[in-house]
Formats: C-alpha cells, structure tokens, sequence
C-alpha cells in the first residue's frame, strides 16, 4: 500500500478540503530564479514569489486556507518546500519590477497579494520529501481533497543529487542553464569532446569544448542560439538536443590536442557523412 500526502495531513488532524497543492515551475524565470533556485538559495524571494498571484488566479488559491508547496527540481521530480497558512491581504497597488525577471514590470491591480507563513508541524519534511504529481503538470494548483498524491521519496536531509560522471551525463539542452552547481562546477572547469543527438531526426554532431568555460560554457551557445555557429545545425530546424560526453581532456591538453580528439570521433561516429558536422 502506497504512503500518500493525506496521511501525513490526517496525522496533524488537517482536512484535505483545506488544502491546495501548488506545483512551481516558472518557465519565464531568469537562469539562477527558477522557483526551486529561489527556494534553495534566497527563501524570502521565494515566499514574496508565492505570496504575489495573478488575479486571473484567485479562484484558486482562494479555495483553501492552507498551501503545500512544491517545487519542480531539475530533474523534473516534484519537492515538498513547505505547508502554508494563507490569508488574502489585497491587490497589488503600485507597480513594482520582478525580482525575478530583469526588465519586467509587473503593473498595479494585476497581483493578488497574500500574508504567508510556516507551518511548524510540516518543517520537518522540507526539502526532503518528494511525490508524484502525476501527468497533469499543467495543473499547477490542485485540491488535496481530489488529489492524494503519492510519496515516492523521503531524504533524511535536502541533499542535490551527486554529479553522475562524465561517461555517465547525458541531458537535454533545455535543462543545461538549470543544472545543480556542483555539477555546473564540474562541467565549467572541464573539456573535451561532446556528441549532440537530434530527437527528432537521431542525426549526431560532434564538439569541442576548448573555452574558459569548459564544457558548460560551450553548451550553453547553444541554449542561447539554438545552433552554437554550427552550420549542420543551422540547416536543421531548432531542436533540444540530447548532450552527452565522449572523451574529457586531461589537464596538460592544449586547444590543438582537444581538436585533434574531436576528429577522431568525428571519423569513428562518421558524423560528416551521415550526421551533421559540415563544418572544415
């Protein structure tokens, strides 16, 4: 028999009726303010994040006077970052830029605004429990009392996972600016050679990673224009390519060694002829 969510609410005698679920995952952040960024690093730009809701909004978090917040990690599982009382204040009354998104100004009367605050009894599964919210990701706020979600995971402390090793990393584009800092770390001081693998049309390229930023700085252009400079991928509508690692380069290698590396995968994968290394 599963553990679910509403158990641990029946054991601090909370009524599911009385509680939303909200799942945060905000596209539209700047790289460094995703919600779970904000959580993790700077919980008070986390909680003014929460406590300021669209008006088109306040059917749903009116509902119920206790939050569970969630946030969505990097890899896309789903972490419980605390139980909320909530009490509706009034409407935003003068415009204010986002601290979270540089360059946008959020207008009066468009926010909701709401006074939040801990509940004791749920701290101690901050950062450490996870569940299953399920296949409506879209559905980003949701009734405890139609949604008893399962627990799939309970950490005895908020730890991000390990960096997995470089044989072992493989990641969507999409997800490189959102990667663990030690994992950034990890990536920013290393180089090498990386394959890139098209979903749609499963054609391969190969790079180097030969900057000061290693291979996350080198993947991160890509993220950025959606090709890196690669004429391969220019011919090719944009897609999120799948990043891996084929060979990292020891520290005494020189730019010359890392390309001469480059081609020897190039040869061996044959990503000129049937992939998408066109350029040289």
């Amino acid at each position: 028999m599963p553990i679910k969510f509403n158990m641990l609410l029946a054991q601090a005698h909370i009524a599911p009726k009385d509680v939303i679920l909200i799942r945060h995952k905000d596209t539209r952040s700047d790289r460094g303010r995703s919600p779970y960024e904000m959580w993790r690093d700077d919980r008070p730009m986390f909680e003014t994040y929460q406590s300021h809701q669209a008006i088109g909004n306040r059917s749903k978090f009116q509902r119920a006077p206790k939050w569970a917040s969630f946030v969505a990690t990097p890899d896309c599982k789903t972490l419980f970052v605390g139980m909320y009382d909530a009490t509706y204040q009034g409407i935003l009354e003068a415009e204010r830029e986002c601290p979270w998104r540089n360059g946008i100004v959020e207008p009066a009367n468009s926010q909701d605004i709401y006074t939040i605050n801990l509940d004791p009894a749920f701290q101690e599964f901050d950062g450490k429990l996870f569940i299953e919210w399920g296949d409506g990701t879209r559905a980003w706020v949701q009734r405890a009392d139609h949604q008893d979600k399962v627990i799939v995971e309970l950490r005895e402390r908020f730890q991000e996972d390990p960096f997995p090793g470089f044989l072992n990393f493989s990641e969507p584009l999409s997800r490189i600016e959102f990667l663990p800092p030690g994992w950034i770390s990890t990536l920013s001081s290393s180089k090498g050679v990386y394959l890139l693998t098209c979903p749609t049309t499963h054609e391969q390229y190969v790079g180097s990673a030969t900057g000061a930023n290693g291979f996350w700085g080198r993947w991160l252009e890509y993220c950025r224009t959606g090709h890196g400079g690669n004429i391969g991928l220019k011919s090719r509508n944009p897609s999120d390519y799948r990043v891996s690692i084929l060979e990292v380069a020891g520290t005494d290698k020189v730019t010359e060694d890392i390309l001469a590396m480059e081609y020897r995968w190039i040869r061996k994968l044959q990503s000129r002829e049937m992939g998408l290394n066109r350029n040289g």
